[in-house]
């Protein structure tokens, strides 16, 4: 497939289907198939210093506008580009019951998951990341993904009937997510000198997008990738680790550093729209999924979008178009 034609397919949201991976990961032995096989793993140098962490936030002295607080978050977006965000306000019985919901769906028979089955030239649905080539390296990894906001848009067909409690569940999740990202769009604003009303209002009418990720285990974990590197193209995303196995690592300095969640916080990262919006001055930050050998991990990441995208502070002159 011509560079081309795979601009198109990516355009239009078209993937190729490829072999369900959690099947394969359970019926598999011997060698693994090709297309997983990432020989530039073993050349990339990956940090072992367990003191070097992504910067935590407190949302509570966000809210208060600590100067403390507000200047490790200014600095965390500029050089981090990701932090973890405690005392966040979403209640832990409905944080809780969406990772329930998401570990019982990836429980159910592969037949009842392919129910809501990706379909041609769509992004909704149960499968695999976009496959633009036949020569595309592929992730160890299944996912959900639903557009959740706006509400009109909700693609139900592909919103899981099973378990019963999946479709109330994900709408109280996407509400209490959108209440999280306001928050924290207001010390951003106000860190970047912006009028606050204005940022927000970028969101306002802007994406949700949730997508629940499933990385089975895999005996030569050294050579596969649960998710590509890559940047996220959203405003800002909210990740929470559904079960204990760690996974993900972003690239600083040209080096992976792996990441360890706290308990009950989310993980925060810029995306390529507010390193847009903001000039460049808040970076948004390569990372990547990698697999256990031992371990299913699961997480769920939520992606939130502006409706208007372009450099809404100029200070350094303007980096980007809008």
């Amino acid at each position: 497939m011509g560079s081309e034609e795979i601009i198109t397919r990516m355009a239009i949201g078209g993937s190729l289907p490829v072999a369900n991976v959690q099947a394969l990961a359970s019926t598999y032995s011997g060698d693994i198939p090709l297309r997983f096989v990432r020989p530039e793993l073993h050349s990339e140098e990956v940090l072992v210093d367990e003191t070097l962490q992504i910067p935590t936030m407190d949302m509570r002295k966000l809210m208060v506008d600590d100067d403390d607080e507000m200047g490790k978050l200014h600095l965390a977006c500029k050089e981090w580009g990701f932090f973890q965000l405690i005392n966040h306000g979403v209640a832990e019985a409905v944080e809780e019951k969406m990772k329930a919901d998401v570990q019982e769906f990836f429980k159910l028979p592969l037949e009842q998951k392919n129910a809501y089955a990706k379909q041609p030239n769509a992004m909704d649905g149960y499968g695999q990341n976009l496959v633009a080539s036949e020569d595309q390296k592929l992730d160890w990894a299944d996912m959900l993904f639903l557009q959740t906001l706006p509400t009109p848009e909700r693609k139900r067909r592909f919103w899981p009937e099973e378990p019963t409690s999946f479709r109330e569940t994900l709408d109280k999740y996407s509400s209490e997510l959108v209440k999280v990202l306001n928050c924290l769009l207001q010390p951003m604003a106000k860190n970047l000198a912006i009028n606050p009303e204005q940022f927000a209002k970028m969101f306002e009418d802007g994406r949700q997008s949730v997508k629940m990720n499933y990385y089975p285990p895999c005996e030569q974990a050294s050579k596969v990738l649960g998710l590509t590197p890559h940047s996220d193209l959203g405003g800002l995303t909210l990740l929470v680790q559904v079960n204990e196995v760690q996974g993900l690592q972003i690239k600083r300095n040209g080096k992976w550093i792996p990441i360890r969640p706290l308990p009950g916080a989310f993980i925060v990262n810029i995306g390529d729209d507010v390193e847009k919006l903001s000039n460049g001055e808040y970076k948004s930050i390569e990372h990547r999924a990698v697999v256990d050998p031992e371990k299913e991990r699961l997480s769920i990441a939520a992606f939130h979008s502006p409706s208007i995208i372009g450099p809404i502070t100029k200070e350094n002159g303007e980096k980007y178009k809008s």
